[in-house]
């Protein structure tokens, strides 16, 4: 899991950032990373996210997570997308 954000020295990297995962219309989930979560959704359902979530929108978001910097962020996205399908559901469950 991704620690509290700290301090913000202003550097690009040090900006607080938020890992999410979104359920998409056909029920696939998708794993991101944005400085501010609910302006990337609303990016996603605009058709102007990625391109994988263009094709299956609306996309609803399911999970989120703070993380101090964008590295930390990139970490723990890609320990997300590294799960399977079921301890994906399981993350989301349990942060209800």
């Amino acid at each position: 899991m991704c620690s509290e954000p700290s301090g913000n020295d202003g550097a690009e990297d040090e900006k607080p950032y938020g890992v999410y995962i979104v359920r998409c219309a056909d029920g696939t989930l998708y794993t991101g990373i944005a400085v501010d979560v609910d302006r990337r959704i609303e990016q996603h359902n605009a058709g102007k996210g990625a391109k994988y979530t263009r094709s299956r929108r609306p996309v609803a978001c399911v999970y989120r997570e703070e993380c101090a910097d964008k590295g930390e962020a990139l970490r723990r996205e890609l320990a997300i997308k590294a799960l399977s399908r079921s301890e994906k559901e399981e993350l989301i469950r349990s942060a209800v």
